[in-house]
């Protein structure tokens, strides 16, 4: 059969098909033939659910073809409609096999249609021109988001879970409410007056825009129409009759119709509306974001509309109700047609002579006609987000106009007209191309006192004569590329925002001035002249400023003085001293002592933290008695002032942060002179212990930290702080449970990383108590009574209970990892995490980190797919950078409808084995979007790996977004949305937010010791060198990270904050084959010894151990399983219940792995799996309550590390592909279990076999959850013998509902899994079966087939 050549006919058709049988019924796809259009039958079409090998074959012959999906209108009906049910909908879905030269005429023609319609993001749907090419759209879409392989784009086009970015229709798809809002209409029963005199008629009733239209005949549009204006008047319902409303206009004279509606529904849909409109003050009428490209014309009979916005639409211009005729509106004043992709200016529009506002921003104008000198009533002209170069003069004409914006287009120089227009007060011109700042020019314009000229390309200033400016008084130069700033000659001047520039020197005239922004820049000298008497705020920050200037220690109305981040070596007695200062920030500087206070000061917020300070002024709380915010951690504190002279303290200190310090046991008496005490953080000093007496005293205290010090109690007294809800105590050396659960208002404790033992707890705990942190608590024991007193508390961190075992296990020594998460002021926690230390095989290892900043919805998706999506990618490229940027593109696409309008940073790192670089044992490859970072720490010093896309920190991707002419609002967001340029969701704003990352790889050394992944809060708040130098000592992980965490709040992070710290050992110390002198363990039941050269030191277990995110979304589960996709296919590679025992090959370690067959075994990431679970604690599958499943009636997760599969290459070793004789039982006795696949599986019934050994999943650092049951609350519980939900790490419940279509995997209920208390009995059973069979004499070879294998070590 021939090749169908790709011409210029429309769509094209792969070679003819077989005939199908009679009885095969056609799928919801069909293929488009070519051959329709010329035989002119709709039955040729040939319907299939999914590509066929023809089709694929068809395809691979030119990258250039492809497929459309075409959906019908009503999958778009209701907002509801996730983008997977309407991909499978069986009766909407249409396949149209096309090239990128196949224009929409040609596929109209072919199907059948007059039109196609083009939807992005599940937003706007605009109608396709003839000539546009569907698939070429397509594939600019890919290209645009981050694809370059040809043939990877076209395979992504085929995949219909890019309907939820990119879909087609082949009708119009309309939004009921969308309808109502723009016109309602039907025939009903209409009687005119208040009285019973007129009779009902059925008339046709119109609501559109501001009136009720009701025909004066029935069916009869053309006659005459009875208009009744709505606003200001009334809606009624008539009691007398059922679905009967009464609308009535304002005034004096004022006319009512009666309508009578037949059915409910109606009634309400026109109550709705109507009463919106008549509830409004102004005639204004809002159809934007509604895709219109005309206006009904009902909506000509509002004359009067005064307000019409039709932002976000597709007006076009010669229509019935185009642009063209809205000069009808004979009182309009204000009209939005903003973002509507005009791209000419609607010259019709400037004979509507009553316009006073008109926004035309982002339409992509390159000019503006002449005639807009008309509109002489014109007070606000919009025109941002264009292509504006210059202005006609006749816009001089308009000498109403107040307000002219064209930000962010391309002007080089500022246009003259201004000078014509002497009602504007402001230049608007953010965004723009100027190079040069010409104050000449702006002293032309006497009018004009606001001046925007942020985010340009401004360089230098002239200053065309010495005459002074006396007429600008606010100045924003932000984020340009100015080396030095005179503006001396501006002597009126009192605002001026000059950060994110490369300033050195700047010079301003005081005599007005009152507030200067000046952070971010290069300074080392700022002059004020004469000493500006008027300033009040001062931000000099981020600087190289070496001491304070004198003219600031002069101003005397200075509120807040901000110098921290410079070169600053001690702080002016004059500064300190001033009876105005509020405010004092001068953290981050080389300052090591304060002056003495002599007389009283009103300082109320003093940051001192991270200078070289060993003492602070004895007068300092006796003196400031306002000051309620003092933070000094990070320096050398040896002890702390008094806080009174007297018997009674004045203090008002509030908040008080000494993290950091060298303070000892004598400070805590100091602490009671201050009552009102809310917050105290006192991590990381020498404190040993900590008085009762003293702190029965601190009553108002709310948030305690003392983590990272020498505690080993905490005093009984804290039952006396009632208002305490925040307990932070982490990295001590506690064994007794402090007497915390008494507390009325306590809600997070974190006592992880101590000595605890026991606990003892009342009966019933507090109802506030949301999350209670136990992990590194090695001897903590904890009774099943205490576990069910706990599991109301939303989320109970702990370790795997150890279970007693004789066999020897070997654990990871590559590289362990610890997590810590805390919400900060927050009420919910938008930062996840994924840590899988035994990845593809367990040759490697994954780590990542997800900030949602105000969502939470993403990160979990993230977390939960993210390392499936790898894992796939790395099977189908070797480059880094290629799997890598695949990874984040398709996890992109796998948000669906959750990620049209969020968004998440993602930090993703891929340890592997290097195969480029001989010398390297490992080399690791990482990719970011958004604002998490990785560091890695070689030889003590830290190396950035990351790169981070925001505004104001990444000027290329400041310019790109600003080229693709989106709106930077003031805060430096884009279209006021996010300050990231690249982010994983956020896809309605493409193209300006892109998924695409940064992706940096780096071969691993012996220097390199651990890695730092952490959020935008985390970074914002340490520096790379800090971070490093405060866990490179510590030991544990867990500790490292939670570290991390209590240092960035201790320094003033009040937002979410995740930090992960992975330790590296990858040197060849490290190594754990047999060759190396490691005797493997023996089988259950018999000892064996393990001698490892050079063991690592014991830690605690890692963050993984009981860092288990809960699941909590306001969307509902079925609603999101609907609107992301799987992961990954489910096809798995079994063996056959009749496979022999496996040959033993020689041990090996990930430093030196043995090489795989390439087998695909597809591993979830690790993550917590949850499943709605029923009163009974049964899943939607079960029909019997699981034995011994201890449940609260709502779900039941468990954090499972999935990807230290023991028994992978069981599945793929030559002795399985034979004919080898049935496993013997003596192998069953050590513990191998089969468990069979379910029906639904792609290779059904058959067994697999499955590791049974708890053990060596114990001590595993990402495994410490397994045996832990994580409560619907959250909560997670270390399970007695009784209630082992999951026996082996390899089977992980399938995922059928939820946030993910999880992989096919094994059931728990079709293992075949013995309990504890039968295992001896087994044991003994089979080996007296055993020993009953006769037994050849085994040779030198069997021996090495029969040996137990053992995988990478864990």
């Amino acid at each position: 059969m021939g090749e169908v050549e790709p011409g210029p006919a429309g769509p094209l058709e792969p070679p003819e098909p077989p005939e199908a049988p009679a009885s095969r019924r056609p799928g919801g796809i069909r293929v488009l033939k070519r051959t329709m259009k010329r035989n002119g039958s709709r039955h040729c079409l040939n319907r299939r659910s999914r590509f066929g090998s023809r089709e694929r074959d068809w395809l691979r012959e030119d990258v250039k073809r492809g497929c459309v999906y075409l959906y019908g209108a009503d999958t778009a009906t209701a907002t509801a409609v996730s983008a997977s049910s309407a991909a499978s909908s069986s009766s909407d879905l249409h396949l149209v096999l096309c090239t990128v030269d196949t224009p929409t005429s040609e596929i109209c023609a072919g199907e059948g249609r007059e039109r196609l319609y083009l939807q992005l993001h599940g937003d706007l749907v605009r109608r396709l021109e003839p000539t546009e090419r569907p698939l070429q759209i397509v594939y600019d879409y890919l290209s645009g988001l981050g694809f370059d392989d040809p043939v990877r784009i076209q395979e992504e086009a085929a995949n219909p879970d890019l309907g939820c970015m990119l879909r087609f229709y082949g009708e119009k798809p309309c939004q009921m409410d969308h309808l109502d809002r723009i016109l309602l209409s039907g025939i009903y029963n209409v009687r005119k007056g208040k009285t019973q005199l007129h009779k009902w008629a059925e008339r046709l009733v119109v609501l559109c825009g501001t009136c009720l239209i009701v025909s004066s005949v029935k069916d009869c549009q053309t006659g005459k129409m009875h208009i009744l204006p709505l606003v200001g008047g009334k809606v009624e319902e008539v009691k007398r009759r059922q679905y009967c409303l009464a609308f009535s206009s304002a005034g004096a004279q004022a006319q009512t119709y009666h309508v009578s509606f037949e059915t409910l529904a109606e009634y309400q849909r026109w109550q709705r509306q109507s009463s919106k409109v008549v509830s409004q003050r102004i005639s204004t009428v809002d159809l934007s974001c509604h895709s219109l490209e005309e206006v009904p014309e009902h909506l000509f009979y509002s004359q009067d509309i005064t307000y019409l916005n039709l932002r976000h639409n597709f007006m076009q211009l010669e229509r019935p109700g185009g642009l063209d005729t809205f000069y009808k509106f004979s009182q309009l004043k204000g009209l939005n047609l903003s973002h509507n992709k005009l791209g000419s200016f609607p010259v019709l529009l400037c004979e509507i002579s009553t316009l006073t506002e008109l926004n035309l921003s982002c339409n992509g104008f390159h000019d503006l006609p002449s005639q807009i000198g008309n509109l002489l009533n014109l007070q606000t002209l919009c025109l941002d987000g264009n292509f504006l170069t210059t202005l006609p003069e006749e816009l001089g004409n308009l000498q109403q106009l107040s307000s002219l914006g064209i930000s962010f287009n391309n002007f080089s120089q500022i246009p003259k007209v201004y000078e014509k227009l002497t009602m504007l007060d402001k230049v608007v011109m953010a965004g723009n191309q100027l190079e040069v700042l010409n104050l000449g020019v702006l002293n032309c314009m006497s009018h004009v006192k606001h001046v925007d000229l942020r985010m340009n390309h401004l360089k230098t200033m002239v200053i065309e004569n010495l005459e002074g400016n006396k007429y600008i008084t606010h100045m924003d130069l932000r984020d340009n590329r100015l080396t030095d700033l005179d503006l001396s000659s501006l002597c009126n001047l009192e605002q001026l925002h000059c950060e994110r520039n490369q300033l050195r020197e700047l010079t301003l005239s005081g005599f007005s001035l009152r507030t200067l922004y000046a952070s971010s820049n290069r300074l080392t000298a700022v002059n004020v002249y004469p000493v500006p008497g008027l300033l009040t705020s001062l931000e000099l920050s981020r600087n190289l400023l070496e001491c304070v200037p004198d003219w600031a220690c002069e101003a005397k109305k200075i509120e807040i003085l901000d110098v921290s981040y410079n070169l600053l070596t001690e702080i002016p007695m004059r500064i300190l001293s001033s009876l105005s200062l509020r405010k004092l920030m001068v953290g981050h500087n080389h300052v090591q002592n304060l002056p003495a206070l002599v007389e009283h000061i009103p300082l109320e917020v003093l940051d001192i933290q991270h200078n070289l300070l060993t003492r602070l002024p004895d007068t300092l709380f006796s003196k400031a008695l306002n000051l309620r915010y003092l933070n000094a951690s990070a320096n050398s504190l040896e002890s702390l002032p008094s806080a009174c002279t007297g018997e009674e303290s004045l203090s008002a200190l509030q908040l008080l942060y000494l993290t950091n310090n060298l303070l000892t046991d004598q400070c805590v008496p100091v602490l009671v002179g201050h009552p009102h005490l809310r917050i105290l953080h006192l991590a990381n000093n020498q404190l040993q212990t900590f008085p009762a007496s003293k702190l029965n005293k601190l009553e108002q205290l709310e948030e305690l930290n003392l983590s990272g010090n020498k505690l080993k109690t905490i005093p009984t007294t804290i039952a006396n702080c009632k208002r305490l809800h925040t307990l932070v105590a982490h990295s001590n050396h506690i064994s007794i449970f402090p007497e915390i659960l008494q507390l009325p208002q306590i809600q997070f404790v974190d006592l992880s990383c101590n000595d605890l033992t026991e606990i003892l707890i009342p009966e019933a705990l507090p109802a506030t108590l949301q999350d209670l942190d136990l992990t590194g608590n090695t001897n903590l024991v904890l009774e099943h009574k205490t576990l069910d007193i706990f599991s109301h508390i939303t989320t109970l961190k702990i370790d795997q209970k150890p279970l007693p075992t004789t066999d020897s296990t070997v654990t990871s020594t590559f590289w362990s990892h610890g997590l810590a998460e805390m919400a900060g002021q927050r009420n919910k926690l938008c930062v996840s995490a994924v840590a899988v230390d035994n990845f593809a095989e367990g040759v490697g290892a994954v780590y990542g980190m997800f900030d949602g900043d105000r969502n939470e919805e993403l990160p979990r998706l993230l977390q939960c797919t993210m390392a499936d999506v790898l894992l796939e990618e790395v099977q189908q490229s070797t480059n880094d950078t290629v799997f890598m940027a695949h990874t984040f593109l398709v996890s992109h696409r796998k948000l669906g409808m959750a990620g049209q309008k969020l968004g998440s940073s993602a930090l993703l790192c891929y340890i592997r084995p290097d195969t480029a670089d001989p010398t390297s044992s490992f080399s690791l490859t990482v990719a970011n979007v958004g604002t998490c970072q990785a560091v890695l720490c070689r030889g003590g010093k830290p190396v950035p790996l990351s790169k981070v896309f925001s505004l104001e920190q990444d000027p290329e991707e400041a310019q790109r977004v600003k080229d693709q002419k989106a709106i930077i609002t003031e805060d430096n967001k884009v279209n006021g949305v996010t300050c990231c340029t690249r982010l994983l969701g956020c896809t309605y704003l493409y193209p300006w937010i892109l998924p695409r990352p940064h992706i940096s790889s780096t071969p691993l050394t012996i220097q390199d010791e651990l890695l730092i992944l952490g959020n935008k809060a985390l970074w914002e708040h340490l520096s790379y060198t800090e971070a490093v130098n405060a866990v490179c000592h510590v030991q544990d992980p867990l500790a490292a990270a939670k570290k991390l965490c209590t240092l960035a709040q201790s320094y003033g992070c009040q937002d979410n904050v995740g930090a992960m710290v992975v330790y590296l050992n990858v040197g060849e110390e490290g190594c754990t084959c047999e060759m190396n002198g490691l005797t493997l363990p023996g089988p259950v039941g018999f000892a064996s010894t393990a001698v490892i050269k050079d063991p690592p030191k014991p830690t605690t277990p890692s963050s993984s151990s009981g860092v288990a995110s809960e699941f909590s979304s306001e969307m509902s589960t079925s609603e999101v399983s609907s609107e992301v996709g799987s992961t990954a296919s489910d096809e798995h590679n079994t063996v056959g219940l009749d496979a022999g025992l496996l040959s033993r090959p020689e041990r090996r370690c990930s430093l030196h792995p043995t090489p795989t067959s390439g087998v695909f075994q597809r591993q979830p990431s690790c993550a917590t799996f949850s499943s709605n679970q029923s009163d009974n604690g049964l899943d939607s599958d079960d029909d019997q309550p699981v034995e011994g499943v201890m449940t609260n009636g709502s779900k039941v997760e468990v954090e499972v590390d999935i990807h230290c599969c023991r028994g992978r290459q069981l599945e793929n070793s030559p002795a399985l592909r034979g004919n080898s004789p049935t496993p013997c039982l003596e192998e069953r006795a050590r513990g191998l279990a089969f468990g069979i696949r379910r029906q639904n599986s792609v290779n059904s019934g058959i067994l697999l076999p499955v590791s049974k050994d708890k053990t060596e999943l114990q001590k595993s650092p990402s495994t410490s959850c397994l045996y832990g049951k994580k409560l619907s609350n959250g909560s997670i519980v270390p399970l007695e013998d009784s209630l082992n939900l999951i026996e082996v790490a390899t089977e992980a419940p399938r995922k059928k509902t939820g946030y993910f279509a999880a992989p096919a995997q094994l059931e728990p209920e079709d293992q075949f899994v013995v309990p504890r208390d039968l295992e001896e009995d087994v044991k003994e059973q089979m080996k007296h079966h055993q020993e009953s069979r006769p037994e050849p004499e085994p040779s030198e070879e069997g021996r090495t087939e029969l040996a137990e294998e053992f995988d990478t070590a864990l």
